[in-house]
C-alpha cells in the first residue's frame, strides 16, 4: 500500500536529496510532463553558479526509453507529484 504525503516543494526536494537512491523508481509529475524512470544519478547543486539539483534517469516507456537530467530546481513552480519506489514500499508526494 502506498503512504501519500503533502509537502512544499521545498521539502519533497529535500526527501529526494536524503531519500531516493540510484537504482530506485522515480516517478516525476510536472506541468503536463509524467516523466517514470529508473534513477541513475544525482548532480548536486552547483556552489558558484546555483544551478539546481539535478536527477538523471532512465525513461521506462514504450515508445520513449532514454536517459534525461531534471532539475528539480527549475520545474519547481509546476512541479505536481513524485512517486518514490523502493524495494516494496511506495511513497506518494503531492505537491502544496
Amino acid at each position: 500500500m502506498a503512504e501519500e504525503l503533502l509537502m512544499s516543494v521545498d521539502d519533497a526536494i529535500e526527501y529526494v536529496r536524503n531519500n531516493v537512491k540510484v537504482g530506485d523508481t522515480l516517478e516525476i509529475s510536472y506541468n503536463r510532463i509524467f516523466a517514470p524512470g529508473e534513477v541513475l544519478g544525482f548532480t548536486e547543486e552547483d556552489e558558484e553558479t546555483g544551478e539546481g539539483f539535478r536527477v538523471g534517469l532512465q525513461l521506462t516507456g514504450e515508445i520513449l526509453n532514454q536517459a534525461v537530467e531534471v532539475d528539480l530546481h527549475e520545474i519547481a513552480d509546476d512541479l505536481l507529484e513524485i512517486r518514490h519506489v523502493h524495494d516494496d514500499d511506495e511513497i506518494i508526494i503531492e505537491v502544496l
